[in-house]
């Protein structure tokens, strides 16, 4: 599959362009600009910095994402699954309760994944992500946490691509070289009061 399929700046040219295997150096800061040691209040609270292997497997309709802790945190990994509607790319549920989670493009090499709107289940968490091409097989990835409402730190991911595929995991990822690259698709709890 090649970007060129799609109309440059489209989700679907976008997401393509970030098909592969990344490597991502992950820092966490105060709002302030900061560093932070430590985060407990994220989807997948640890300390910073710290490495992911990030999988990205775009079909031109399919998003399968995975990311995958391979230092400076418990080896763990969290699959996010979603697929092309009306132009943009939908997120699955993310839980019982949660908002619609959606990708949308900021022109050619730009992505932002976030609620399409703001609701009671925004204002008990929400983690928009801004995703900017920056070169060849370089991307960075900055993120808001939001909890209650309120902003509550910021994160950036500098990424590097290291293979244009995902169709098997990577020699430094802590699951071993067998099995499949993606997870069973995550689900939280949190917004699960508002059903």
């Amino acid at each position: 599959m090649s970007e060129s399929q799609f109309p440059v700046g489209s989700v679907q040219y976008n997401l393509s362009l970030l098909h592969g295997t990344w490597h991502d150096t992950v820092e966490l800061f105060e709002l302030d600009g900061g560093e932070l040691t430590e985060d407990s209040l994220a989807g997948s609270p640890g300390e910073s910095p710290f490495e992911n292997l990030v999988y990205i497997d775009f079909d031109g309709e399919r998003l399968s994402l995975t990311n995958v802790h391979i230092r400076g945190r418990a080896p763990s990994a969290k699959t996010f699954t979603g697929r092309m509607r009306d132009g943009l790319l939908v997120f699955d549920e993310l839980g019982p309760g949660a908002y619609e989670n959606v990708g949308m493009s900021g022109g050619p090499g730009i992505l932002t994944f976030g609620p399409r709107e703001l609701n009671k289940a925004t204002d008990v968490y929400a983690e928009p992500d801004f995703i900017i091409v920056t070169g060849a097989g370089k991307r960075t990835r900055h993120t808001v946490l939001y909890r209650n409402g309120v902003a509550i730190r910021t994160l950036t991911a500098r990424g590097k691509r290291l293979v244009k595929s995902c169709e098997s995991r990577h020699d430094l990822d802590p699951r071993g070289p067998e099995g499949p690259v993606h997870e069973e698709p995550f689900r939280a709890s949190i917004w699960e009061h508002l059903v």
